[in-house]
């Protein structure tokens, strides 16, 4: 094929000439010179852009793989493609990009796949294109690499030659953290007139700072002029004071602005300006009652005073001008629009009469402008030409405008910028000034205070600060953003220059006696990266003192590294008779400089010649414990009245040189900056004042005391290579005698098989449901063989127990023994540590308990080599004797397994008799058996003797091999997940590496390369067959009620044919989470898509959604109410109006910023719910009490962005669902419907979805935000033991209706109106996912017959090679009958007649996708006038005759709907506890239990429920830890609370209200 590309030759398409290079040999590219890019393939059709034209090259010829192999591929290579134009080609964002690049490029040497692709040839050509990126930089050497070794590719240097020569890098201002500062429109360069107008009512905020900081850059970016001006119209609010206080900020923040000036200086003029609207009559003065003017202007009704003369409003206004009584009663109002849906245009105030002095005009005027009046005119009188806002003043735009248009005055631009939202704080100067007054800080410099003064009082820096504000650019986004965002930029400014001391908690300090140490001292750098900061003097002497807690890690006989001094070893360590320890000695190491493994402690030598400096380290919490306050929220009810900690150490002595401002850091301890230096004692007290520390948050740090939670010092500092070497040696030396008892691994193995087979009988007579008598028999002979265990082996038996085996010379119990007591230690500290916390007990207590804990932990990872995880198991030591000939022993039996595995092959290819074959798979197991014994490990096809260190234990390179392949295994587990969910290239490509690494490591061990199970090559000539269909079904009926999946499950390893992967990998009652995620995917419900968070439902899934969509659509209309649509858009300002509502989804709302290249001019957000979109309208529609109910619903997708976990159909970005709204004129009308509504869910649950619920009402806490009451059905997922909230019913009472004013005229009192009583509820696509979790099983799918798409689905069989085409045509004609029989009877059928899929693997595909009932027809079946049909729940097979088939077939589908739901509600009954003890519920919420307690409603006290009921391990791989919380208080209450029970939780004091379920949920 030809393709004319025509170039421009000045700028030409890089990436299109590579394309074209690359595709000579199969393509064929004319490449002609011309005016501009392009590719014309029709006179309609033209590509123009490089990244357009190299998609459409690379799809020529699929097979160049430049587009990759796989839709993931193609996907990536999409993603490198608007990389290279949206990044890259960004100047703002290239130094990022690039930064992204060089990460990503690592381990890589192409962006996708393991070739050039477009990708490559996209963003090499966009760094080649840049004039700013040169190869030879130096500082992204990965991305050099790259780009230097494709451009010596041939045909990259033959397209180089077709290229202009690169440009020179010209010197730019630095961009790095710069965010996105929008041009200004209409501004020239020496023009633009930008102002910013405080109001001196108190000091300003950080917000101001980033008001002031944005009119300084458009004032430098344009050559500008700057005017700050003191907004001075209100002399209630002006002081003096704070306008000295703001210049002195202004002067701190380094702005410098051009001209200062007042509002109060033009107010002859803005009076001359009312005066002039008063005479137009475009003003008129209303001395009507404030309240009551507030209420006209929301229910839009004129004033009385609107529509006086000309001549009785100046009267009134001469009484406003000369003060008196009537004119105090006064306002000047401007005429624009009464009706306007816009509040700010309802004629507002544009005047008021304060008899009050002026701070510089004193009582020369006694009516003074509102700030919206005067704002607009002075800004045309100074000649500003962009007036900067914040967001928050879009809706006084207009009013802006229209004032300007009234007066016909020059109008400059408004440029709207977000507002800076702060958490955990307020900005009001009002909430600021109360904070002051009631004493809680120390002034408005406090360092908790988000005011300028107060930030750098606790060490942020301007340039920090600067540094900030440039990275939030002039977005219009708005955020609520944590402080971390802010401290994290300081910590870029400070460390490269804060000189680092040492400081050590003078509480419980530990002496260290230093033998061989003399008092001395030396010159150090203050800063290890920076010599150029200066030196301290380092002491040194025979006692130094250390913190209690880096003791507490310490052993004796270990090495540990002093910072600044070397090693030392630890002698003795001497504790107090409550393990507190109270000194140590240790011995100089000095010529051992190896510090890789050592834990690393700071310390400080006491000698006279160099006294402590007392010192104190202060730390600060935040002011508002909640991070977002609803609208109508008190923050005085979320105050941290414990918000300052202090801790005093002995500080370096070098700290007595300290000044005020002076930012440092404490090694381990964080940032400091002195606040009050150290001085010496004073001569008239003979006391010293301490040197106060304040301490610098990091943008990381959580902790009070300003340090991150981690591990401790020892484990933080040694090399985990390095440990597990150290340790394996540990291990060997500390086997000794002792122990076991007599009992062989033989012996204890035979235990362990009759322990396997006893609980498999256990098992079995409770699913058959044997008699209560029978079963304990059972269970009792189970409980004696575990006893016999634990009597021979000395530790409790756990599932997949192995055998100890011996290590040479010494007990093979004994490291077992000391390993199962250390993990028993860990357990019952871990309970100890958890109790502390939910007693809330004092922090010190909690702390040591930790510490003990962490101690624990590191004795077992010395002892075993491994980090102790929960449910860990002691490793065993492998059998003694010659480590060779062990080797030896394992290889012989892994050849005699291999050979024995191929002759069983061999007897299954040539079908031997059946006996042959089970005597030879009795072999091949007593030898896997036997392999067992001896390694302590499973057989794996490919396996290789472990080998063993010579000269020492044979069996502890065994067991660390065993560890690195279970880390291999986990690590791959973990890579494929990734994968699958499609996470972030840059997540997976490091997972991915340290998977190499394990392998490496494996190899290193054992001198091969890992191989997974499985991985061994075949020969050809043993690859397995096609079955065949005659034959296979033939062993199915032999072989009972097994479904195929399972069947095939339990085939050996030997005996498997090849792996398709069609079923499902992973178990449910193992891993749910991978269970789920391969289910949802195996069984063609969802794809993944390329945006996170959102997913395609496939026609499997969105079947069922139809089904539900039917049935509700059914009932709803039989209440009456009607299906509609409203846009998916909402306006900022809308959202605005219900500010208390909207804050539980704000940081879940997503934003349209742009339309194309061009940014809106307010940012568009998409429903995350739809009372915003709605509400408004229906306040249009109802006038009066004729026009309500309204009844709507509407089916729709709405978007939730915020979250970091998500999980297809049960936390996702993008959801369908439908949202019904109805308004009423009474409150009893209203709720009846809503619990008619609830009804109805619980209808969708139960009689479709075949899942019980749980009725109840939400507390206070999970209530829908703005909602007077919510009601729910909460459904359970027995494998996880979490509920699931499945669908809700709200009454919203009159709180949106007075918001958005849906009132009517009261039928009573038409002079009165009345607001709406309002109901929302919805339903979403989650109940698929809670469908899937709850019948599922680890075949796949099991759906309920009443939401299938099919419900039948017929399979054919018996069609062999011998078969002829009338016996196949006589199985397709009846199957086409039973289709058209069953479906006049309203069946939902399908007859599979795919001939390139066998049965079996038809069998299988089907019970994956979860179809009830399997109909399986074959020659007999017809010749004897019957049909084999195959239950799904519970793979029974049955025959029926085929004049019954409908009759049949409808009572099955019936019976198994019935029994579905029989189970799963058996299930709720078994897991739906009562519980009247904190303990207790914590028990039953471990296993997996929902729990009804008895509780208070407080939010306090449910929170303090969550919290302390979370454990210290994560509910699900992937998923955060999480405590119990309410779901419901149910309708059906367990019991009466007897007469005053108290809450459960153990620190609430208050009475039960009710009995409340509680419990893990999704």
């Amino acid at each position: 094929m030809d393709v004319i590309l025509t170039i421009n030759p000045k700028n030409p398409p890089i990436a299109a000439l590579l394309a074209a290079e690359h595709l000579g040999g199969t393509v064929n590219v004319n490449v002609k010179n011309g005016n501009s890019t392009a590719v014309r393939l029709s006179e309609d059709l033209t590509f123009t852009t490089p990244v357009a034209i190299c998609r459409y090259l690379a799809r020529l010829d699929p097979s160049s793989g430049l587009y990759g192999n796989s839709i993931l591929d193609a996907t990536q290579i999409d993603h490198w493609l608007d990389f290279s134009v949206n990044r890259l080609g960004n100047p703002s964002q290239f130094k990022d990009a690039v930064d992204h690049l060089d990460h990503v490029l690592g381990p890589r040497t192409f962006l996708v796949d393991y070739a050039a692709t477009i990708a490559d040839f996209a963003v090499w050509g966009a760094l080649r294109a840049n004039p700013s990126w040169s190869s030879k930089q130096g500082s992204h050497a990965n991305v050099a690499r790259w780009y230097n070794f494709l451009e010596s590719q041939p045909s990259f240097q033959k397209v180089s030659t077709l290229l202009p020569q690169k440009p020179e890098k010209t010197e730019t201002a630095k961009t790095s953290d710069v965010g996105t500062f929008i041009d200004l429109p209409g501004a020239k360069m020496g023009e633009v007139v930008v102002r910013m107008p405080p109001e001196a009512s108190g000091y300003l905020h950080i917000g101001h700072a980033k008001a002031a900081m944005l009119n300084q850059y458009y004032q430098q970016a344009f050559k500008g002029k700057f005017i700050l001006r003191f907004d001075d119209t209100n002399p209630a609010k002006e002081n003096a004071e704070f306008e000295k206080v703001i210049l002195e900020d202004i002067k701190m923040l380094d702005v410098k602005p051009d001209e200062f000036t007042r509002t109060s200086d033009h107010f002859d003029l803005i009076l001359t300006k009312a005066e002039e609207l008063i005479n137009s009559g475009q003003a008129y003065v209303d001395d009507t009652e404030p309240e009551e003017m507030k209420i006209q202007r929301e229910a839009r009704e004129e004033s009385k005073n609107r529509n006086n003369s000309i001549e009785k409003n100046r009267q009134m206004w001469g009484e406003m001008l000369k003060g008196s009584a009537d004119g105090l009663k006064c306002a000047l109002r401007i005429k624009m629009d009464m009706k306007s849906d816009n509040g700010c245009m309802r004629d507002p105030t544009i005047y008021r009469c304060k008899v009050e002095d002026h701070v510089t005009l004193g009582s020369k005027h006694n009516a003074y402008p509102t700030y919206d009046f005067a704002c607009p005119i002075v800004d045309s009188v100074e000649n500003v030409t962009h007036a900067l806002r914040t967001t928050e003043y879009h809706d006084r735009d207009d009013q802006y405008y229209f004032i300007l248009d009234a007066l016909k005055m020059r109008k400059p631009h408004i440029w709207e910028y977000s507002r800076l939202n702060l958490q955990h704080t307020v900005l009001s100067k009002r909430k600021l000034a109360w904070f002051v007054e009631q004493k809680l800080v120390d002034g408005w410099d406090d360092p908790r205070f988000p005011t300028v003064r107060g930030v750098m009082r606790r060490g942020m820096t301007v340039e920090g600060l600067r540094q900030f504000i440039t990275a939030q650019g002039s977005s219009r986004a708005v955020v609520m953003m944590e402080w971390d965002k802010i401290w994290s930029f300081n910590r870029k400014v400070i460390d490269p220059v804060a000189p680092r001391f040492t400081g050590v908690i003078e509480k419980d300090a530990v002496p260290i006696t230093v033998n061989g140490a003399t008092v001395s001292c030396k010159d150090t750098p203050k800063h290890p990266k920076d010599n150029t900061i200066g030196t301290k003097k380092v002491w040194y002497s025979e006692r130094v003192l250390i913190d209690q807690a880096d003791a507490a890690v310490l052993k004796e006989g270990e090495t540990v590294t002093f910072v600044n001094w070397g090693n030392l070893v630890v002698r003795t360590i001497n504790k107090d008779n409550s393990g507190k320890i109270i000194s140590m000695s240790a011995d100089l190491n000095l010529e051992n400089e190896d510090f890789k493994k050592t834990t690393k402690i700071t310390w400080l030598a006491e000698t006279d010649k160099a006294p402590f400096v007392p010192a104190v380290l202060v730390t600060f919490d935040n002011l508002i414990t909640k991070g977002v306050l609803g609208k109508d929220e008190d923050f005085k009810s979320y105050i941290n009245r414990n918000s300052r900690e202090e801790t005093v150490i002995l500080g370096d002595p070098e700290l007595a040189s300290l000044k005020k401002g002076d930012i440092i850091q404490i090694q381990r301890k964080g940032y400091y900056i002195c606040d009050q230096p150290y001085a010496p004692a004073s001569r008239h007290t003979s006391r010293s004042s301490p040197c106060i520390l304040f301490n610098v948050p990091d943008g990381k740090t959580t902790t009070m005391m300003g340090e991150k939670t981690k591990e401790s010092p020892q484990e933080s500092s040694k090399g985990k290579k390095g440990k597990k070497k150290e340790t394996a040696k540990d291990t060997t030396k500390k086997a000794s005698s002792g122990g076991t008892g007599s009992a062989s691994p033989e012996e204890i193995e035979a235990v362990i098989a009759k322990i396997t087979a006893q609980g498999n009988a256990v098992r079995e007579l409770k699913t058959q449901k044997a008699p209560k008598d029978q079963v304990d028999a059972a269970v009792k002979e189970l409980l004696s063989l575990k006893a016999n265990y634990k009597s021979i082996t000395g530790v409790d038996y756990k599932p997949g127990a192995k055998p100890p085996t011996a290590a040479s010379g010494g007990d093979p119990g004994q490291a077992s023994a000391d390993v199962e007591a250390i993990v028993q230690k860990i357990t019952a500290q871990g309970d100890k540590v958890r109790t502390l916390k939910s007693n809330k007990a004092a922090k010190d207590q909690i702390d040591a308990a930790v510490k003990e804990l962490l101690s624990l932990k590191a004795n077992y990872k010395s002892t075993t080599g491994m980090d102790y995880k929960p449910g860990a198991k002691p490793p065993t030591a492998a059998s003694g004797g010659d480590p060779a000939h062990g080797s030896a022993d394992v290889e012989a039996i892994v050849q005699k397994i291999t050979a024995q595995g191929d002759k069983v092959r061999t007897l299954k290819s040539n079908k031997a008799a059946k006996d042959q074959i089970d005597a030879a798979v009795k072999e091949l197991l007593s030898l896997k058996a036997n392999y067992k014994s001896i390694t302590g490990m499973d057989y794996k096809p490919g396996a290789k003797p472990p080998t063993a260190a010579s000269g020492g234990d044979p069996g502890q390179g065994s067991a660390d091999v065993e560890a690195i392949v279970q880390k291999i295994t986990a690590q791959g587990d973990k890579v494929r997940t990734l994968k699958s969910a499609k996470a972030a290239k840059e997540e997976v490509d490091a997972a991915v590496k340290v998977l190499l690494e394990l392998k490496a490591e494996y190899k290193s061990a054992t001198g091969s390369d890992y191989q997974p199970p499985g991985a061994k090559k075949q020969d050809k000539k043993s690859k397995d067959k096609k079955p065949k269909g005659g034959d296979k079904q033939s062993k199915e009926k032999k072989g009972g009620s097994q479904p195929a999946a399972a069947a095939a499950a339990a085939a050996t390893d030997e005996g498997m044919k090849k792996q398709t992967r069609l079923g499902l990998e992973a178990k449910k009652e193992e891993n749910l989470s991978d269970w789920y995620s391969q289910v949802i995917i195996k069984s063609e419900m969802i794809e993944y898509y390329d945006v996170s968070g959102c997913y395609v439902l496939r026609p499997w899934s969105f079947s069922i959604w139809e089904r539900i969509t039917e049935f509700f659509d059914a009932e709803i209309k039989k209440l009456g109410i009607q299906n509609c649509y409203f846009p998916m858009f909402v306006s900022a300002s809308a959202l605005e109006r219900e500010k208390d509502h909207i804050a539980d989804f704000a940081p879940e709302v997503a934003w349209v910023t742009k339309s194309g290249d061009t940014e809106l001019a307010e940012p568009i957000a998409i429903r995350p719910t739809s009372e915003t979109v709605m509400y408004p309208v229906f306040a249009k529609w109802v006038q009066s009490h004729r026009d309500l109910p309204i009844k709507l619903n509407q089916w729709c997708n709405v978007v939730r962005w915020e979250f970091k976990h998500p999980q297809p159909f049960l936390r996702t970005r993008e959801f369908l669902w439908q949202e019904g709204h109805t308004a009423w004129a009474t409150r009893e009308e209203a709720v009846d419907e809503v619990y008619k509504i609830l009804e109805l869910y619980a209808a969708v649950y139960e009689k479709l979805l075949a899942m019980p619920v749980v009725r109840g009402r939400k507390t206070e806490k999970e209530k829908f935000a703005g909602g007077d009451f919510t009601t729910t059905v909460e459904a359970f997922i027995a494998a996880s033991g979490r509920g699931l909230q499945g669908a809700t019913s709200h009454h919203l009472g009159q709180n949106f209706s007075k918001m958005f004013d849906i009132s009517f005229e009261d039928p009573k009192e038409p002079s009165k109106r009345e607001f709406a009583y309002q109901n929302s509820w919805g339903l979403s696509t989650r109940t698929i996912g809670a469908l899937c979790l709850a019948h599922g099983d680890n075949v796949g799918l099991i759906l309920p017959p009443r939401v299938c798409a099919v419900q039948v689905i017929i399979v054919p069989c018996g069609i062999t090679v011998k078969s002829t085409d009338q016996d196949r045509q006589g199985i397709s004609d009846k199957a086409d009958q039973y289709v058209s029989l069953l479906k006049a009877a309203n069946i939902r059928v399908k007859y599979d007649d795919r001939d390139n899929y066998s049965p079996p693997w038809k069998f299988n595909h089907w019970e994956l996708k979860g179809v009830p009932v399997r109909m399986e027809i074959g020659p007999r079946d017809i010749s004897k006038k019957q049909f084999v049909a195959v239950r799904r729940d519970t793979g029974e097979k049955l025959v029926f005759k085929e004049a019954e088939t409908v009759e049949k077939l409808t009572s099955l589908l019936e019976e198994i709907q019935e029994n579905l739901y029989r189970k799963a509600k058996k299930e709720l009954d078994e897991h739906l506890k009562v519980s009247l003890d904190w303990n207790e519920f914590c028990t039953l919420l471990d296993a997996k239990n929902i729990i009804q307690i008895p509780f208070c409603g407080e939010i306090k006290c449910e929170e303090a429920i969550k919290k302390d009921s979370a454990k210290d391990l994560d509910v699900e791989p992937g998923a955060p830890s999480m405590g119990a919380k309410s779901l419901c208080i149910p309708m059906k209450q367990p019991q009466d609370l007897a007469e005053g029970t108290q809450c459960l939780h153990p620190s609430c004091s208050n009475k039960a209200l009710y009995y409340c379920l509680f419990g893990r949920s999704y």
